[in-house]
């Protein structure tokens, strides 16, 4: 990662938090995967089961079925890019790696075992409300990784769980602590509370706030910026590259 990359998210659900983001039809999967690349994501970012706050549990069956229906129109569409799946089931991982061609799994639990014989990349996320609990945390769940043969890893602060919106400042604020894992770092504020609320906005018009915090992040020392708003990050990445080049 010799530069920042943007993750486009697409939501195969029908209750994610920004209703932007959700597509389920072959048509809107189809679409929202080309828009993603087109605009310059690197990694498509494919969600089947909402983990917004106060989220509905689904059957895996469920969750499954969803994503069979759209890993397979994502790779006729975009057969290059890079597919990450974000689930924390492991039978819903191996199934996206070894069915699907996934390339990354994107564990909000952080407790995924890896897949037998998938060197793929896991995204490992932490919802300690403080910087220094969710490095403890962190390097716990790195280190069991590692002892079971993971080699790539990336993690994530886990903005909007398990903190406040002032405690989500706080980690933000001291994010570049995180550098001493010497692992990528994701960032994933796109249109989250701790903006439209702190705004007394809606998702809708939490756009301008997305992209001033993923610039703090990216001078913080993110690696990866999970977003709904492909475009417009892939503007900041530019921008900030420019900035630190100069």
């Amino acid at each position: 990662m010799s530069q920042p990359l943007v993750m486009g998210i697409l939501n195969v659900t029908p209750d994610s938090f920004f209703e932007g983001s959700r597509v389920q039809t072959e048509k809107a999967i189809a679409e929202r995967a080309n828009q993603i690349v087109g605009e310059g994501g690197a990694i498509i970012d494919v969600g089947a089961m909402s983990t917004r706050p106060g989220y509905d549990d689904i059957p895996v069956e469920e969750e499954m079925r969803r994503l069979k229906q759209a890993l397979p129109v994502i790779r006729r569409e975009q057969p290059e890019a890079i597919i990450s799946v974000d689930t924390f089931r492991p039978e819903v991982a191996q199934m996206a790696l070894e069915e699907y061609g996934a390339g990354i799994i994107n564990d909000i639990s952080g407790e995924l075992s890896p897949v037998s014989n998938h060197p793929s990349p896991i995204i490992v996320m932490s919802s300690a409300a403080t910087i220094d609990e969710m490095l403890i945390d962190l390097a716990g769940k790195v280190g069991r990784l590692r002892s079971k043969g993971q080699k790539d890893i990336i993690i994530d602060p886990g903005f909007g769980f398990g903190k406040t919106v002032e405690q989500n400042y706080a980690v933000l604020r001291q994010i570049e602590k995180l550098q001493v894992l010497r692992l990528p770092v994701l960032v994933g504020v796109s249109r989250k509370s701790m903006i439209w609320k702190t705004l007394d906005v809606t998702p809708e018009e939490a756009l301008n706030g997305t992209t001033a915090l993923n610039m703090v992040a990216l001078e913080k020392g993110a690696s990866i910026l999970r977003v709904h708003d492909v475009k417009e990050a892939v503007e900041t990445v530019k921008l900030y590259i420019n900035l630190r080049n100069s």
